[in-house]
């Protein structure tokens, strides 16, 4: 049986997007001034998207907590996850705050974490889903 085949797989993914999540928000909430100095965001920008992982965090922590993680509210996450990239992304090439290198590093590490989660939930969902290819690992040539 392959990793990504696991009964544990999805839930453990979603425990790290709960974690990663909450320690952004956590940060971002607590250090919204100095962050806001540090990288050139907005202050409320900051403190707002802190308040949304935050509360994030607990959605994914109750997925995760589930015996069976509901497979459609995991593909919402993932595409919230890969949507949240693409804000990002968005964000730095508008030019509409003078964001600092820092500031890059900060939002570039989200899109990276965030791209990565995704990936690891979108594989997880495809690779689990029926029960003879999450025994046998294998899946029909030409779909997903």
């Amino acid at each position: 049986m392959s990793v990504f085949a696991s009964p544990r797989f999805l839930p453990n993914v979603m425990w790290a997007d709960a974690a990663s999540c909450a320690a952004t928000g956590a940060l971002q909430v607590a250090f919204t001034g100095a962050l806001a100095r540090l990288t050139g965001l907005p202050a409320p920008l900051l403190a707002g998207t802190g308040v949304f992982l935050l509360a994030y965090a607990a959605a994914a922590a109750f997925i995760a907590s589930r015996s069976t993680p509901p497979r459609t509210l995991i593909g919402l996450v993932v595409a919230g996850n890969f949507g949240w990239a693409a804000a990002c992304i968005a964000l730095l090439v508008s030019g509409v705050f003078p964001v600092t290198a820092l500031g890059m590093a900060w939002v570039l590490a989200q899109v990276a974490c965030v791209v990565v989660l995704a990936e690891l939930q979108w594989t997880g969902l495809r690779r689990t889903r029926g029960g003879a290819r999450v025994v046998s690992g294998l899946e029909p040539a030409g779909r997903w």
